[in-house]
């Protein structure tokens, strides 16, 4: 087992990355602490892995809520079905929370412990990979709203990870494609050397050899745990997170977050952020070719879906947590491993890029 340490002082904890951990119950009497605890769940995931968890709580008193699978129930409904969960069952402030799946009942999950009675704890067991390198660390927590992804949240950071790589055996080719998005995106952003080593790699990451996914995760997990570190509340550097971000949730609002994974939209996103830094003379074209050649092998898209207009992905992207003052602030690239967060870039090369990447 790996551990990884998110320093934030006080509210430090431990990413626990390794084999069979669903079944370590040492590890999960460590952090509950409390009498109290409410499992939140979807139905994809609890048949595979909600009876192990159970059997991890001893005596404990708990509760299970399963919500349906999917990214439209990351939402207010979904948030006032747990919080109505946990007034029902009159749980105290001294309670636990316990997300286990993705991205999305992560997201809710840490959303409603930041709420409840004004914040409760909680523990984050991501099953897919896209929430063990990115959304289960670093305490973003959030739902979605018609107009905005991840438009309603708060910083609420979680109490410890705990990340079974045994989980990623029944996770479907499509949803670790577009987890790799996720790892990608640090090696393009600030780590060039990992960049390199996926690159020469990405055949035995697509075969889930063991080895190498356990390096990709705690690599990962080390860059996000480092820039949390570095900048807990997105005033500065952590910004850099969101590469491809404003361009990949402007196509997921435009498609009710259906049709695409947010690591497809965010794959795409970061394609198009490549091109764009191209286009204003920052990154030269056969970097752009080399990133476009990762996407490919990895099997995300990288062209905009073809439901999506121009007109849509320019006014989604004004309703984005990046804007300051009416401006839109933006992650490029000087070059691979170093990203810049800038609004110094003209509309008619945005609309250029958004035009090349349409069908």
């Amino acid at each position: 087992m790996k551990t990884i340490e998110v320093d934030l002082a006080e509210r430090s904890y431990p990413i626990y990355i390794g084999k069979s951990l669903l079944s370590d119950q040492l590890l999960f009497d460590k952090h509950l602490a409390s009498n109290q605890v409410l499992i939140v769940t979807n139905d994809i995931v609890a048949p595979l892995y909600l009876e192990a968890l159970e059997k991890k709580l001893g005596n404990v008193d708990y509760d299970t809520l399963i919500l349906p699978d999917g990214e439209m129930y990351k939402s207010l409904d979904s948030f006032n079905q747990v919080i109505s969960r946990l007034m029902e069952k009159k749980y105290s402030r001294t309670c636990i929370l316990i997300s286990l799946g993705g991205g999305v009942i992560g997201d809710l999950t840490g959303f409603v412990a930041a709420c409840y009675q004004r914040g409760v704890r909680f523990i984050q067991v991501p099953t897919t990979l896209l929430a063990q390198v990115d959304s289960s660390v670093g305490g973003k927590t959030a739902v979605n709203h018609a107009l905005g992804k991840n438009m309603i949240g708060a910083f609420h950071q979680p109490v410890a990870v705990i990340a079974d790589t045994e989980t990623l055996s029944t996770l479907p080719d499509r949803e670790f494609s577009a987890g790799l998005a996720e790892v990608i995106k640090y090696g393009i952003i600030r780590d060039k050397e990992f960049y390199d080593w996926l690159d020469n790699n990405i055949e035995s990451i697509m075969k889930r050899d063991n080895d190498a996914m356990e390096y990709t995760i705690e690599r990962s997990c080390i860059n996000k745990a480092e820039v949390v570190a570095e900048d807990e509340r997105e005033s500065g550097i952590r910004a850099i997170l969101n590469l491809g971000h404003t361009f990949g949730h402007a196509i997921e609002t435009a498609l009710n977050y259906k049709e695409w994974l947010h690591g497809e939209a965010v794959g795409c996103g970061m394609l198009m952020a490549a091109d764009l830094s191209m286009r204003l003379g920052l990154l030269e074209q056969e970097k752009v070719d080399r990133i476009r050649s990762i996407l490919e092998r990895t099997n995300l898209p990288i062209r905009i879906h073809n439901d999506v207009n121009l007109e849509q992905m320019l006014e989604n992207m004004k309703v984005d947590k990046k804007s300051r003052d009416g401006v839109l602030y933006l992650i490029l690239l000087n070059d691979i491993g170093e990203a810049i967060i800038t609004s110094d870039y003209t509309e008619q090369a945005l609309k250029e890029t958004i035009n090349h990447f349409l069908n």
